[in-house]
């Protein structure tokens, strides 16, 4: 009887290469079972781009901006919003040259008044047309997320 192997992100020793292959390449998605060292690993592995911000002292979508440009080394120049936060992520990375991929962690969005539900998905929304972005260009972009 032949098993096929059942990947399990929340073991400790899990293969970077091994991760990568069981999420597709262009996606934002829940953290879920992953862990941000996991996934640093298998940045560094593979030779991708780590990108990390904690958005836990965040309220606003003014301080998630900010956080996000100042975890991600964006330009002093950044507009702090979301169409800066777009170019930021596709087209002045483009510029400075192939890329080798992404692995973008967002942990611990905000769920306040001042940064709802309706915010969360937009932000996110900005992500996902920076995947689709990158996978016209064959490039990985990958993005985990969690909610405070």
């Amino acid at each position: 009887m032949i098993t096929t192997p059942v990947f399990d992100a929340s073991s400790n020793d899990v293969d970077p290469a091994a991760l990568l292959k069981s999420v597709r390449p262009n996606i934002v998605q829940s953290i879920r079972a992953f862990r941000v060292p996991q996934l640093q690993d298998a940045a560094e592995a593979s030779g991708q781009h780590f990108l990390y911000a904690n958005l836990a002292e965040a309220t606003t979508k003014q301080e998630v901006l900010e956080i996000i440009a100042r975890s991600f080394l964006f330009p002093k120049h950044f507009g702090k919003n979301l169409d800066a936060l777009h170019d930021c992520l596709t087209d002045v990375v483009h510029g400075a040259g192939r890329q080798p991929g992404f692995i973008v962690v967002l942990e611990q969005l905000p769920a306040t008044q001042r940064f709802d539900k309706e915010a969360r998905e937009t932000l996110l929304d900005v992500f996902r047309d920076a995947a689709d972005f990158w996978a016209e260009r064959g490039i990985e972009f990958r993005v985990f997320y969690s909610f405070l």
